[in-house]
């Protein structure tokens, strides 16, 4: 018996897709930017510009789909679930309801502190230590983001005066399974940073054809002696804000 990690190529058709459970939305903008706390997206969805345009239904229940005018463009954004599987179900849906550009962000445990203290990190590849990629592109190691959405952030950062460093990140599907030596192992080849839905983002994005940036922000601290739990507490909301307009700028750039 194989499994798809063992599979050098990825089978085809799937015998049903995101447009048979998810209906295209008239008029729905081009880009669509995403992150993983509650409260910034209640706070964009409470401005005065901002609407609710459709839902993505799940047995957890409806979570409110947005439109939001930034500098005369529409742009949609939402609340992706945790973890690899349940972001890349509600990235799928998005694209069927007509999304043709994608941004996310969010928080991730730092491997490196003193490489990314202070800096946004933006991932230029990931360590597939995850399930959910392996279903869209054969097995490998590590998958590498798009050039084009890397050089496109960093215009975005860089126009924006935001620090930031380029690098690796560990996509694993553990959070409580990020043992010692595992991190040692990660750190010593090269990954600044752990979170867990990077690896299979880039992989559904190569997958469908969608232009795609992620970038991350550090709140706990995995480089040391004893886990700091730092801005995890917050459940990663210092300066946030911030980031969700620096997300609207980078969906601008794509």
């Amino acid at each position: 018996m194989k499994t798809v990690f063992q599979r050098t190529e990825i089978t085809e058709p799937a015998l049903f897709s995101p447009s048979d459970t998810t209906k295209r939305v008239d008029n729905f903008p081009a880009i669509c930017v995403s992150t993983f706390s509650e409260n910034i997206i209640k706070k964009f969805a409470s401005l005065g510009n901002t609407e609710k345009i459709a839902g993505l239904y799940t047995a957890n229940g409806m979570t409110p789909v947005y439109k939001i005018r930034y500098k005369d463009i529409d742009i949609a954004f939402y609340l992706s679930g945790v973890g690899a599987p349940a972001c890349v179900a509600g990235f799928e849906e998005i694209i069927a309801m007509g999304a043709e550009k994608f941004v996310l962000f969010g928080s991730c445990g730092v491997l490196n502190d003193e490489a990314v203290k202070d800096k946004i990190i933006l991932p230029d590849s990931a360590v597939r230590d995850e399930g959910t990629s392996y279903h869209y592109i054969a097995p490998s190691p590590e998958i590498g983001a798009d050039p084009r959405a890397v050089k496109a952030a960093e215009g975005v950062l860089q126009r924006c005066g935001y620090p930031y460093i380029k690098g690796k990140t560990w996509t694993s599907d553990g959070i409580y399974r990020e043992t010692l030596p595992l991190i040692k192992e990660r750190r010593q080849e090269g990954c600044l940073v752990v979170e867990m839905e990077c690896a299979a983002m880039l992989a559904v994005a190569q997958y469908r054809h969608i232009p795609f940036i992620q970038f991350l922000y550090g709140a706990d601290n995995l480089d040391s002696d004893k886990w700091e739990i730092r801005d995890l507490n917050l459940h990663g909301l210092t300066k946030a804000e911030k980031y969700m307009v620096l997300a609207f700028e980078c969906g601008l750039a794509l």
